[in-house]
């Protein structure tokens, strides 16, 4: 079975073409697949990416028009400098979601990250930080938005929001998300909001922590609190959390500009690492009501993308060390990064990511079994 059996073409067929008719040497299909198929297989650079075209270009025509042979590096540059980020975006989730088979989204952890080496301080150009959205459960990039180089991630969170499904999905935000235009974006998307709450937001922060204490000293636990309670070791810590969470509650002042706000909660949490411990409290806000349990699931579960997504970026595809300054272009090679690792992930082999990608340079089968996904591969 090959990657054609995906209907490349059909996911594809939406995208512009931004170069003038007679300049297009190449496919502008086979220089995308050709690209998104060399990441997965290891290639971090685009010198990288043009010596895999070239040294698997029998395989890749197979189901790819190479007439003029597979592209130069400084083709991938040109023309992934110049692709709409967004329509590349659209093009690239339809063929992963295709791959990965109809999925309910539950819960989408958004975050931002920084691309190091991506700047320039003599052409007074910053690093381009990018906001990512990421399905937690099935280790699936659902988008990103670039952060204006004179604005930050308050400007860029709606816009992502804009490109997402959101109906049904629980969105946790950490506290630079904390603004009331975001938390009425996802609940007129039809969904849920976690938002960490910290001192951007006039009063938000003391109102929480003193609702929170009345309830402990007051209320009657079970009917107007609900707690839960976590302690466990692992890499060589031992860390106890207490959630405490109030439904509807009261004493919140400008309540009502919280769109569909009826949570409020504090996680109180306690590290022991090589004898030192340390203390953290966190408060934060929520559209739906639940348990103290799951609302403290929803909160550990928002580092997944810290841990599976930007943690991979880095260490796995060398993000940090791509040195692409071009602001369109690093955004869509950042986007193949992203569509190649949830392509890795939703792989059942029992390896390491890096040895998915050493297995997918080395053998076709292998990597033409990434593109197609699993659960095509069973219908096969």
């Amino acid at each position: 079975m090959s990657p054609s059996s995906l209907s490349v073409r059909r996911h594809f067929s939406s995208l512009k073409d931004p170069r003038r008719r007679h300049r297009q040497r190449h496919r502008l299909l086979s220089v995308v697949v050709i690209a998104l198929c060399a990441v997965i297989a290891g290639s971090n650079t685009w010198q990288q990416v043009e010596a895999f075209g070239r040294k698997r270009r029998d395989w890749l025509a197979g189901f790819l028009d190479l007439p003029d042979g597979t592209p130069s590096h400084d083709t991938f540059e040109r023309l992934f400098d110049r692709l709409d980020p967004v329509a590349l975006q659209r093009c690239l989730l339809g063929w992963v979601q295709a791959a990965t088979g109809e999925l309910k989204i539950d819960h989408i952890a958004i975050d931002g990250k920084t691309l190091r080496h991506s700047g320039s301080p003599t052409r007074g150009l910053g690093a381009l930080h990018l906001v990512s959205a990421w399905a937690t459960k099935h280790s699936l990039s659902l988008g990103q938005v670039a952060v204006d180089d004179k604005s930050n991630e308050i400007t860029a969170i709606p816009q992502l929001l804009e490109l997402l499904e959101l109906k049904g999905a629980l969105v946790t935000i950490d506290a630079i998300g904390c603004q009331k235009e975001i938390a009425k974006k996802v609940v007129e998307g039809g969904g849920d909001y976690v938002l960490t709450v910290k001192g951007n937001q006039e009063h938000l922060r003391d109102d929480i922590e003193a609702a929170v204490l009345k309830a402990i000293n007051e209320g009657a636990k079970g009917k107007d609190y609900l707690t839960y309670e976590t302690e466990e070791d692992g890499h060589g810590r031992h860390e106890k959390r207490h959630y405490t969470v109030i439904n509807d509650p009261e004493g919140i002042r400008n309540q009502e500009a919280w769109q569909k706000l009826t949570v409020i909660g504090v996680c109180y949490r306690e590290r022991t690492e090589k004898g030192e411990t340390s203390e953290e409290t966190v408060y934060f806000i929520g559209s739906r009501k639940m348990s103290a349990k799951r609302y403290g699931q929803a909160l550990r579960d928002h580092w997944q993308i810290e841990n599976g997504l930007h943690w991979h970026l880095d260490m796995t595809f060398r993000e940090d060390a791509n040195r692409v300054q071009q602001r369109t272009e690093a955004a869509n090679f950042s986007l193949l990064r992203k569509m190649a690792l949830s392509l890795l992930k939703r792989n059942p082999t029992k390896q390491s990511i890096d040895v998915k990608r050493l297995m997918a340079a080395l053998d076709p089968v292998f990597l033409a079994e990434i593109l197609i996904g699993s659960q095509n591969l069973e219908k096969a």
